[in-house]
């Protein structure tokens, strides 16, 4: 019971604060990374990639990450800004196969800066990183120094999204790219109140209303921010639908929990209580590839 009131007060702070900002970094540092990752060979965050054949959270979350510099079209001499990398597994992963030259990172979390640093330096891949903290609406660099800016599976937090897309084109190189991964709803007439499963909470409390629209108003916005060859494109039979088999096979598998630190596997267990309310949830989303350039 100790442990169930410890929790709630914990998940109330989270939301209780004005502050966007703190609101999504008090969420991403609920759950202890030891405990949380402790099953897991990467700290993939995201929602990832399930292809034919795709197994676990390891290969869907880097497949995700290919499936960005893909789309963002990665050069080996090109210098990256990754806006809310998490533990930057995509960008160690970009620069370990030679994809980029050098990635400059901003997170609103100490803790997941000081991973992914930690990361890189026993990678010996210091030199070629710059994880800070910093915001996304308010990016720490001069014009025009990028060939490309993206964003993975983070985006829906920025304070306003659209405030982080005209400081992305502001600090591209002419010809750059924005590019990203993201998830909005599929109609922006769903409210935000709608999400209610512990699972979606964040939707309800870490969304800013101003980011709470579709596809097609997703490309317009770029549109109006100065972009050019606005693409926003539905790819959630490969990330939702995946993502869902594989999490509710596992909470449906006493073996597999029993392979999850005990902690975590209590968590995850209640989170997933009401299957049913989740999937509701899940097909009231999209999940979509962005890309955008900067004239």
């Amino acid at each position: 019971m100790l442990r169930k009131v410890q929790s709630i007060g914990k998940a109330i702070q989270a939301v209780t604060t004005s502050d966007p900002a703190t609101r999504v970094r008090r969420l991403y540092e609920l759950a202890d990374p030891e405990k949380q990752f402790a099953h897991r060979a990467t700290r993939y965050i995201n929602i990832g990639y399930w292809e034919d054949g795709t197994e676990d959270p390891d290969r869907a979350g880097e497949a995700l990450a290919l499936k960005l510099a893909d789309i963002a079209g990665f050069e080996p001499d090109h210098i990256v800004l990754d806006v809310g990398f998490g533990y930057g597994e995509q960008d160690l992963a970009w620069l370990r196969a030679n994809r980029i030259h050098k990635v400059h990172g901003l997170e609103v979390s100490p803790r997941h800066v000081e991973g992914a640093c930690a990361q890189a330096e026993s990678e010996g891949l210091q030199e070629r990183t710059d994880f800070r903290v910093g915001s996304a609406t308010e990016l720490p660099f001069e014009a025009g120094v990028f060939d490309r800016v993206v964003a993975l599976d983070s985006a829906l937090h920025f304070h306003p999204r659209s405030a982080f897309f005209e400081e992305a084109l502001r600090v591209l190189k002419p010809g750059g790219v924005l590019a990203a991964v993201d998830t909005i709803p599929l109609s922006g007439d769903t409210p935000r109140g709608t999400f209610r499963s512990p699972r979606f909470s964040l939707y309800r409390f870490s969304v800013p209303d101003a980011n709470w629209y579709d596809r097609q108003t997703y490309a317009r916005q770029l549109l109006d921010a100065g972009f050019t060859d606005a693409d926003v494109t539905s790819i959630r039979d490969r990330t939702w639908e995946g993502w869902y088999r594989y999490w509710t096979g596992l909470v449906d598998d006493p073996d597999a929990l029993k392979e999850l630190h005990p902690e975590a596997a209590r968590e995850f267990a209640k989170e997933w209580s009401d299957q049913e309310r989740i999937r509701q949830e899940l097909d009231l989303l999209d999940s979509v590839t962005v890309l955008a350039r900067k004239p």
